[in-house]
């Protein structure tokens, strides 16, 4: 028998509380116009449990649900369904949760942790004529781009034996996907695997590199030229699982490591440069300079949220937030440091950019203008979008009324031809006082005029992480 869920976890209520339906809208109903250039999908995935899970529950840990918006001559079309992995499967067979969420995995019924499944729950991306829904823990799960329905993992016809990240990057000169994949030799081990894929979708190259300790490495950096690989105090250790503590924690007395490798390089090529100790989930960009530096445009953490101490408690006062920040690192140069300047000052997270000028230098930046986690503080909040102007430092800012909340921005080119920033912002809002959701679309040079378009659900799309657009052939 289905439990019902904590009434006390912040994280399924509200906003965050998980969607028992699965739909299908074929006309949304509109308000202002869809702009008529605007054909694809927009793809998104986030947590959203199948069941109540035994112990306590951690955001990061529900089961994944895809939602799709399929635009096409001004009408708005919407299908949801669950990501139907292996543990899906078997808790939906039995009518119950059998799991025990991160950081609890000894509440696991054996027959769940035998099938090391994928929850599949953190993004969504195509290629190589591919929907892959994605986590960081285990290999990509392929599903039907048009019907979502389950086609099983995909390991790269055999070359894949390890876990790919949540974050791959689409290299749009080449058409390659580079990834990677952390603990990759076993949970908890300091081991890096980093992936190539050409625009067919097949598996060319594979790195190994072995990190300073093993830590949660959530995304990473690519340049033209060169691979980032942060490595941040938020530490894995088996031991503490063993014990009964927490599996990832934040030792912040281990600082910072970034490792930088040549795209064309091995692990003798590595070089690491050490700082502060900080977080990062979402960089924004990354790019060479001509006097042979590295820029990375990132979003900040002094203190890893939603993860504990070693002992347990929590690692600060205060739900810690993320600020946009641009690190630069000198390879011509001899130290093994970096330098941070500011960009932002107010908390932010999810950013994006015009991924037509991913891995080099660019201008326009988006992302959400609020903490990740600010709707657990209830509806006196709102979280709204930014947009800033690298070259001039200038931010535009649209928020939307108390009680609202903006999913990750996507940008979508208004013409293939397009200029650098000219086209439409798309973002899934949450209406806080309806319990539904829309989606909203901007015009991209000017968000702060707010949406040019709304397509509005009758129900909620709970918060979730990342999403994708897929062009309409």
């Amino acid at each position: 028998m289905a439990k019902a869920f904590p009434s006390d976890d912040p994280f399924l209520r509200g906003y965050y509380a998980p969607l028992h339906t699965e739909a299908d809208a074929p006309n949304l109903p509109i308000t202002g116009e869809m702009p008529p250039g605007l054909r694809g999908t927009l793809y998104r995935n986030g947590p959203n449990p199948q069941f109540a899970p035994r112990g306590r529950y951690h955001w990061f840990s529900g089961d994944g649900m895809l939602h799709a918006f399929h635009i096409d001559n001004g009408r708005v079309a919407y299908r949801n369904r669950w990501v139907r992995t292996p543990k899906w499967a078997m808790e939906n067979e039995h009518g119950e949760g059998m799991t025990g969420a991160l950081g609890s995995r000894h509440l696991s019924d054996p027959r769940i942790l035998e099938l090391n499944s994928t929850v599949a729950n953190t993004n969504v991306v195509w290629h190589g004529d591919r929907l892959l829904a994605l986590e960081e823990v285990h290999a990509p799960f392929e599903v039907d781009p048009v019907t979502l329905e389950p086609r099983g993992y995909h390991d790269f016809a055999g070359k894949l034996s390890g876990p790919m990240t949540a974050h791959p990057k689409m290299d749009p000169v080449t058409g390659e996907m580079l990834f990677f994949g952390y603990a990759a030799r076993g949970p908890f081990t300091p081991d890096l695997m980093l992936h190539v894929v050409d625009r067919a979708g097949t598996l060319q190259r594979s790195v190994h590199i072995v990190a300073p300790f093993p830590s949660m490495v959530h995304d990473f950096v690519v340049t033209r030229t060169h691979v980032l690989f942060p490595i941040f105090p938020l530490t894995g250790s088996m031991e503490r699982v063993q014990s009964g503590r927490p599996g990832y924690a934040w030792e912040p007395d281990k600082g910072t490591h970034i490792g930088i490798v040549p795209r064309d390089g091995s692990a003798a090529d590595v070089r690491w440069f050490t700082g502060d100790p900080s977080y990062v989930f979402h960089p924004m960009n990354g790019f060479d300079t001509a006097d042979g530096k590295i820029v990375c445009d990132m979003m900040k953490y002094e203190v890893a949220p939603l993860f504990p101490l070693p002992d347990g408690r929590p690692p600060s006062d205060q739900p810690p937030t993320a600020r946009l920040v641009r690190w630069t690192f000198d390879l011509a140069g001899t130290s093994g440091s970096y330098r941070e300047q500011p960009l932002d000052d107010l908390p932010g997270e999810f950013p994006r950019l015009d991924e037509r000028f991913a891995m080099q230098p660019y201008r326009h930046g988006y992302y959400c203008a609020a903490a990740v986690t600010e709707a657990t503080k209830g509806r006196d909040t709102s979280g709204g979008l930014a947009h800033i102007d690298l070259s001039s430092g200038r931010i535009a800012r649209w928020l939307p009324p108390q009680g609202d909340h903006c999913g990750e921005p996507i940008f979508v080119p208004r013409h293939a031809d397009a200029g650098e920033g000219d086209g439409w912002l798309l973002s899934v809002i949450w209406r806080g006082a309806d319990n539904r959701s829309d989606l909203a679309v901007f015009d991209a040079t000017g968000i702060a005029s707010g949406p040019v378009a709304l397509a509005h659900l009758s129900h909620r799309v709970p918060a979730g992480f990342h999403g994708n657009w897929r062009a309409a052939a």
